[in-house]
């Protein structure tokens, strides 16, 4: 069946259009409620967001909704997303709410939905809420409507809880460390953590006004990061996106090091101490044949998923994985949280660079990239990889590469864009079927 509301990653669109306006998050709050609403104790919702002016707007609709069918509501205020994962689980909620569009601009948002296990909800569940938003909602009478309150502990627990996923005898001392947050949801929370752990940090992204969310800062925009990492001298550079699942880090040497080369580290290191679990890495379609040959090398395998951190989190749990993640920044570490988590697979790499005492440039260089190219075609509407013209650039490409490389063409789950990769050793050869591919669909978008 397919979905009206529910993408890759919960519900996202530009606000107060399609899905998301304030009279679906009312409904998504009213139909999710109903859908938890399991035992006679008295249920509760955990709601954050990131810092987008939308929402506030978000926010109290899905109040509402929640509080209009029997559930009492705790509001976090902006909070990274892996927090609300974590404090619905500490807070014995049925349920937990993100709102934000991640690393979109500040005109589009977006719900998350986490179940009483911190974990993003399956599509057997996210369907199941959509057949609910389809129908009039199981109004409670007025002495069991729920309540809503704000609590202020929220940013002091989830700081406490990520520092646990440093050992004890580990401190930043002496270690100068940029943290850009990208005016987002991790403004105060990334800062603080690792500057609790003795980092003299300097922070940038971390004033938000409202609209200002990933704007010229964070993963997605490193210019400013890169820069001002080589300005202070300092030791490595941290870049979160808005809701700060998602980390980029800087060299000293101001270049960037994506979630490929994060997780190579991050999985060797627990491989040589005998804690890596699953036999190897979960990632997708999308990282570096490079990454893939480094495992091998070490007698791990990399198993791909599609494109998405659930489905990546999904394979992980199926095999006891306990490191996955995305090129683009996703770290998933299951040790410590059930959901991306940018500020702790940070502190694992800081842990890793005053352990070795190296320098970033030499830490984080864990394996050679295969030349890769990805480039993404806008189109207005209509499914351009059904036309035949498109499908004709693809099977050429893939004879050309077949034996020397991949290719991966795909649809972007968020926004009307189709993203056509590809990797070989031959640079010149990857450049070609790219364009090659994109010349075709831009002919027919």
């Amino acid at each position: 069946m397919a979905r009206k509301f529910f993408g890759t990653d919960g519900i996202r669109g530009r606000v107060n259009e399609g899905v998301m306006t304030a009279e679906n998050a009312m409904k998504v709050g009213q139909a999710a409620g109903t859908h938890f609403l399991r035992g006679n104790h008295r249920h509760r919702v955990v709601i954050g967001k990131d810092t987008r002016l939308s929402g506030y707007m978000v926010e109290s609709a899905l109040v509402a909704g929640f509080a209009s069918v029997g559930m009492d509501v705790i509001m976090t205020g902006p909070l990274p997303t892996p927090a609300i994962a974590l404090l619905t689980r500490e807070m014995r909620a049925d349920l937990g709410v993100m709102i934000s569009a991640s690393h979109n601009p500040f005109e589009d948002n977006g719900i998350k939905l986490f179940g009483p296990d911190g974990f993003k909800l399956s599509d057997a569940a996210e369907m199941a809420i959509e057949t609910l938003m389809e129908q009039e909602p199981l109004l409670v009478s007025p002495d069991l409507v729920g309540r809503a309150r704000r609590i202020d502990d929220a940013s002091g627990r989830y700081i406490h809880a990520v520092k646990q996923s440093v050992a004890s005898d580990i401190r930043f001392d002496r270690l100068k460390v940029v943290v850009d947050c990208a005016n987002g949801a991790a403004y105060r929370v990334a800062p603080s953590a690792i500057w609790e752990l003795g980092a003299d940090v300097f922070a940038m992204g971390v004033e938000p006004n409202g609209t200002n969310i990933n704007r010229d800062v964070g993963s997605t925009s490193l210019d400013a990061v890169k820069k001002r990492v080589v300005e202070e001298q300092a030791d490595i550079g941290i870049a979160l996106d808005g809701d700060a699942d998602r980390l980029i880090v800087i060299d000293e040497k101001g270049r960037a090091v994506d979630g490929d080369q994060i997780m190579a580290l991050i999985a060797t290191r627990l491989h040589e101490r005998g804690d890596l679990t699953g036999g190897g890495v979960v990632a997708t379609v999308m990282s570096n044949l490079g990454l893939e040959r480094y495992l091998h090398g070490l007698g791990l395998t990399l198993e791909r998923t599609k494109v998405g951190d659930r489905y990546v989190l999904e394979r992980m749990r199926e095999g006891g994985f306990n490191v996955g993640g995305e090129q683009s920044g996703h770290m998933i570490l299951t040790d410590h949280g059930t959901t991306g988590d940018g500020t702790v697979a940070a502190l694992r790499v800081l842990a890793s660079l005053v352990r070795s005492g190296k320098r970033a440039s030499e830490l984080l260089h864990v394996f050679d990239p295969v030349p890769q190219l990805l480039k993404n075609v806008r189109y207005s509407g209509g499914a351009p990889l059904e036309n035949q013209k498109v499908k004709q650039a693809i099977v050429d490409s893939e004879k050309e590469l077949e034996g020397k490389g991949r290719l991966v063409i795909r649809p972007s789950g968020t926004e009307p864009v189709i993203r056509v990769m590809a990797e070989g050793d031959d640079a010149g050869q990857v450049e070609k079927v790219v364009d090659r591919i994109c010349d075709a669909v831009k002919a027919v978008a």
